[in-house]
């Protein structure tokens, strides 16, 4: 069975554009890549872990930012 991961795709809507967040990911999976791999801030699941609280922990963990309030499932 193959891992899952959660994460957060914030996006802002600026002057009629829509802006989104992505984050440079490092770590042993990303030691090899492009320096042009760019991803949204997410990860995998710990044990018994909600995805939506998965999400927001790996949101924080990747970039120091508490993501509060109503999420909007993708």
């Amino acid at each position: 069975m193959g891992k899952s991961s959660a994460g957060l795709l914030l996006y802002r809507i600026r002057e009629a554009a829509i802006e989104v967040l992505l984050v440079h990911p490092g770590g042993p999976y990303w030691k090899n890549k492009d320096d042009g791999a760019w991803s949204i801030p997410k990860g995998e699941f710990l044990p018994g872990e909600a995805p939506v609280v998965a999400a927001r922990r790996e949101f924080f963990e990747e970039t120091g930012v508490a993501v509060e309030g109503e999420l909007h499932a993708l």
